[in-house]
């Protein structure tokens, strides 16, 4: 397993509106050619070279520029790398503390190197993915108790 080296990259004003352009022409891109399973072409511009992309990179990548477009930092993880508890807590915006209570809750899953807590990424996004839905899961209830109560 690889040790992560997180570099996030912060857009700047003109990043988020080249982003917010560039997106919208790669998901056209990818939902007129839905069908399409096999590499991108990519032609650039200024000398014509052309560039074969996995279609699932360039899916990928669509994400990261309709994140960049809305001004959010990004940074790209390999899913088999290892973080530290500092790096785990920095993806979840909350304290160093707080992810020990979870790492020792058996929240998410973790092992020791030496007297270190290593974090696969996998198992972070995996328990990013289900608080999502839990959460989500709560509105849905409070929105139908608000409704039953008629305050809505």
């Amino acid at each position: 397993m690889s040790s992560a080296a997180l570099r996030a990259v912060q857009p700047d004003d003109d990043a988020v509106v080249t982003a917010h352009a560039a997106v919208s022409r790669v998901k056209a891109y990818l939902h007129s050619h839905h069908d399409d399973e096999g590499d991108v072409r990519v032609r650039v511009e200024e000398n014509d070279d052309v560039l074969v992309l996995p279609r699932a990179a360039v899916e990928l990548f669509a994400q990261i520029l309709a994140y960049m477009a809305a001004g959010h930092g990004v940074s790209v993880v390999p899913a088999d790398a290892e973080l530290t508890t500092q790096q785990a807590a920095d993806m979840l915006n909350v304290s160093r503390p707080y992810l020990i209570g979870l790492l020792k809750a058996g929240e998410i899953e973790y092992r020791m190197v030496g007297k270190h807590r290593r974090i696969k990424a996998a198992s972070l996004v995996e328990y990013m993915r289900s608080d999502d839905q839990r959460r989500r899961r709560a509105a849905d209830e409070l929105s139908a108790l608000t409704q039953e109560m008629g305050m809505a």
